[in-house]
């Protein structure tokens, strides 16, 4: 039943709160959810949670410890905290999190639970695609970030179609805008006449670095004062991989001779005052839901060059706001770079073109709407439903 103020309580759970797309998304959520129809609050698998300063509620942030891999407690432990803040709908992003909501969901009574598809054409493990299925059946309802993430979830794992909900990821518009970049340039040693291209990305293969680095020969023969700005870093304890995968990208960086022209910054919390910075961002990777960090830059009025997987279309207007490109194609990706840095013109239009798709299309209050619908109309529904069952 909700609460006696007639607010939703909401519970998310997520692995961890690091500088990633899932958790900014459940922050920005959070903080836009309107206060008087919903009470949210998150809850942790992993103490590593840099992104909760950013809550505008931090008083609801728990952190139930996953304290080794397949720990069971945290099942328990969770059902116990959604029975103590009598939540309506318990929310999971990302693998152990969303499971964990599965089960503790149902044990705890919980009236709606939800899971979570935020990218697509990856490939599960045997014992996740096992887990999805056993645990199929204790979750009401998929909300995906892109409809190539739904269809992707439902070919894979074999649900009812008829549970998917589509959400594309939103952007704060008024924290991610244009802004002077001549003072942000000279902290980083980059003269304002020299050609910026960023790359916003985690270092997992996903993010398909090497494509960017095959394109970068072409670009710098055309600018060969042109510079790469890499913003991001491995994932936390080296999760996926990702400390192997940086290892051979600086590896091919220093086969490619790239390193004199290579900025790396790492995780950095102040990405609005560096996005402004380039003159495009380039996404080449080998599969997406809804790219956050397109969406950011998009709003800083930086168009993308981006590769044509998932929805990156829907999200980037080819010829509009940036440009589509095919995967695996370093020379198309280097042209539609070049065209870029090579007319003013053209990056003035798309950067303005850009701030304005995203604000009516993309802003996190549209993500908060939506995401409150989607809500509020599944637990009407299962509201209608009850009674008939009960009489049954």
């Amino acid at each position: 039943m909700p609460p006696a103020d007639g607010r939703v309580r909401l519970v998310i759970v997520v692995s961890n709160l690091e500088f990633g797309g899932a958790q900014r998304q459940i922050v920005e959520l959070a903080n836009e959810l309107d206060p008087a129809r919903f009470e949210p609050h998150v809850v942790s698998l992993s103490p590593y949670t840099p992104l909760g300063k950013d809550l505008k509620r931090p008083d609801r942030l728990h952190v139930i410890t996953k304290r080794f891999k397949f720990d069971l407690s945290v099942v328990p432990r969770l059902a116990w905290l959604l029975r103590r803040l009598r939540a309506d709908i318990v929310h999971g992003y990302l693998f152990d999190a969303e499971i964990a909501a599965r089960l503790a969901g149902r044990l705890a009574r919980t009236p709606l639970v939800v899971g979570s598809e935020r990218n697509t054409d990856y490939t599960l493990k045997r014992r996740q695609r096992l887990t999805y299925r056993l645990t199929r059946g204790s979750v009401d309802l998929m909300i995906a970030n892109s409809s190539a993430g739904a269809e992707f979830n439902q070919r894979t794992l074999g649900m009812d179609p008829g549970i998917y909900r589509v959400v594309h990821n939103g952007v704060d518009t008024s924290r991610f805008r244009p802004l002077d970049a001549r003072p942000t340039r000279r902290e980083l040693g980059v003269a304002d006449d020299e050609p910026l291209i960023g790359m916003f990305a985690s270092f997992k293969r996903q993010k398909n670095h090497p494509l960017l680095l095959e394109a970068a020969p072409r670009v710098l023969e055309r600018f060969p004062g042109a510079r790469l700005l890499f913003v991001g870093d491995e994932l936390y304890l080296g999760m996926h991989g990702s400390d192997e995968y940086k290892r051979r990208i600086e590896a091919q960086i220093d086969a490619l001779g790239l390193r004199p022209r290579c900025l790396f910054l790492g995780n950095r919390p102040e990405v609005e005052r560096l996005y402004p910075c380039c003159d495009l961002t380039v996404l080449p990777s080998l599969f997406e839901g809804t790219p956050n960090v397109a969406l950011e830059s998009l709003a800083c009025g930086v168009p993308v060059v981006a590769t044509d997987v998932s929805d990156n279309a829907r999200v980037i207007p080819d010829g509009q706001a940036g440009f589509i490109t095919p995967l695996g194609d370093a020379a198309a990706l280097a042209e539609r770079v070049i065209r870029v840095l090579s007319d003013r013109t053209l990056r003035d239009m798309l950067g303005r073109q850009a701030r304005g798709w995203v604000e009516r299309e993309f802003s996190t209050r549209r993500l908060a709407q939506k995401t409150a619908e989607v809500y509020e109309r599944a637990l009407a529904e299962r509201a209608d439903r009850r009674p008939a069952m009960e009489s049954v």
